[in-house]
């Protein structure tokens, strides 16, 4: 161990390596309820060239490797499973480039959410990019590389589809080039080239370690405005969704329900966000937005409410407060939710499994879809628990597993599922699927270093 230490120290600096129990503690685990599991080594490299060097290190010695952005991903993707080196990206954060012709940003991986934002506003305040609703330290290449999703999803799908290409040290440690980029000095798109940006996309850390990557941004625009829909029919709410985004012209649009034990049960709203270039502009979406769902209005069996300015300011910030709000409502912060990616037609099952769930563990339920370019949506199942209560958290894990079951019964697929819960997919799978997975990886990575544990069948 002090061998590959001070291997680390000099390809790093002495004082980004640790292998301090103290700190190897705090990489043993997330916010989320799977159980820790310890790192061997804590190291944080600087650039692309380091990066490479720890992993030809890691493959001569055979040692796991797991990378990791802000460390927020809940659902212990970052947790070194079987030991190991854990690489912290967040030293590489640099804004590289902002081409503001095509609208795209090329930064390093480990550059977070809200350094974007504020280097945006400032120097290019007519664009932004599309923020998840997780505190600024949240990472670009972690949030893309894992298809999350943002307040404008709605315009630019998840945010693994606004990414035009990117630069990655494989296992075996070359350093490689996908998109645009790997045939032009310019990182404007992953077409018309075999698209190999995939084989990061999803994978959880398992082929390789993404350095730098281009995303597209969008206008922002200096009027904006949010309007809330209301119906207690649940079973209408597919049917208001195929409406609503087919004017096309809202950026985000989110529907928040809620099973709170002991509480009446708060039916769904749906929440639209739009902006425009002028007064004249947003008067007239609003106008088409509304008319869109007219039927309802006619009918009353829905309708907009009235919201106090007060209101409609928080509802337009970026990233939405109210996931952080959630996750402070019990005493430990406990937090953890189950994202299901799912067709939007299964809205009202979705809607059911949470409830259905909150029934069974007596657990509150705070369920929230996004929808994802009128195309599908992320449908979360959040449940909160004191995490200095063992058997609260033991309550929420057994939860979240049995929400895994029945959202893969009923057609959705988990989002950034934990080692369980990958498993549970794979039992689903084509095994044609999961065997060209396998045959990628081992050609890819053949010493199997790439974060161990992680999308395989064996314990």
């Amino acid at each position: 161990m002090e061998k590959i230490v001070n291997e680390l120290k000099e390809i790093v600096g002495t004082k980004f390596v640790s292998a301090e129990p103290e700190e190897l503690f705090i990489y043993s685990r997330d916010m989320g309820t799977m159980l820790p599991a310890f790192p061997d080594y804590v190291a944080m490299p600087g650039n692309a060239e380091e990066v490479q060097k720890i992993v030809l290190l890691a493959n001569r010695e055979k040692v796991p490797v797991v990378p990791m952005g802000g460390g927020l991903v809940l659902s212990g993707l970052t947790r070194p499973l079987k030991g190991g080196i854990v690489l912290d990206m967040k030293r590489m954060n640099k804004v590289l480039e902002v081409n503001t012709a095509s609208r795209y940003a090329l930064v390093e991986a480990g550059l977070s959410q809200g350094i974007l934002k504020s280097y945006l506003k400032r120097h290019h305040p007519g664009l932004k990019h599309s923020l998840p609703d997780a505190p600024p330290i949240a990472t670009i290449g972690g949030n893309v590389l894992i298809h999350g999703s943002g307040h404008l999803s709605q315009i630019g799908g998840f945010h693994s589809e606004m990414l035009n290409g990117l630069e990655a040290v494989l296992p075996t440690g070359e350093i490689v080039k996908t998109g645009s980029c790997s045939a032009s000095p310019y990182w404007f798109s992953r077409a018309p080239l075999p698209d190999l940006s995939g084989l990061f996309i999803g994978w959880a850390g398992t082929t390789g370690i993404v350095t730098k990557l281009s995303i597209k941004l969008f206008p922002d625009h200096p009027f904006n405005d949010a309007r809330v829909f209301i119906t207690g029919d649940v079973e209408a709410i597919v049917d208001i969704i195929y409406r609503l985004t087919g004017t096309q012209l809202a950026e985000d649009i989110t529907v928040s329900a809620s099973h709170i034990i002991g509480r009446a049960q708060m039916f769904p709203i749906v929440l639209i966000n739009y902006g425009a270039d002028t007064k004249e502009e947003l008067t007239w979406k609003r106008n088409l937005i509304r008319a869109s769902v007219r039927k309802y209005i006619d009918e009353k069996t829905g309708g907009f409410a009235p919201l106090p300015p007060s209101a409609k300011t928080d509802l337009l910030k970026a990233p939405n407060p109210q996931p952080t709000q959630i996750a402070d409502e019990k005493k430990g912060g406990g937090f953890e939710y189950v994202g299901a990616i799912m067709p939007i037609g299964l809205f009202a099952r979705a809607y059911g499994i949470g409830v259905a769930i909150s029934q069974k563990f007596s657990v509150n339920n705070y369920m929230t879809a996004r929808i994802i370019g009128g195309h599908s949506m992320m449908f979360s199942y959040t449940y909160t628990f004191n995490r200095a209560a063992d058997a609260e958290v033991d309550l929420a894990r057994n939860a979240l597993h049995e929400t895994n079951r029945m959202v893969l019964e009923a057609g959705g697929i988990p989002w950034k599922a934990e080692a369980p819960a990958q498993k549970e997919i794979i039992r689903h799978m084509d095994p044609n699927t999961f065997q060209l997975m396998n045959r990628l990886r081992s050609v890819i990575d053949p010493r199997g270093i790439m974060n161990p544990g992680n999308w395989e069948v064996a314990e």
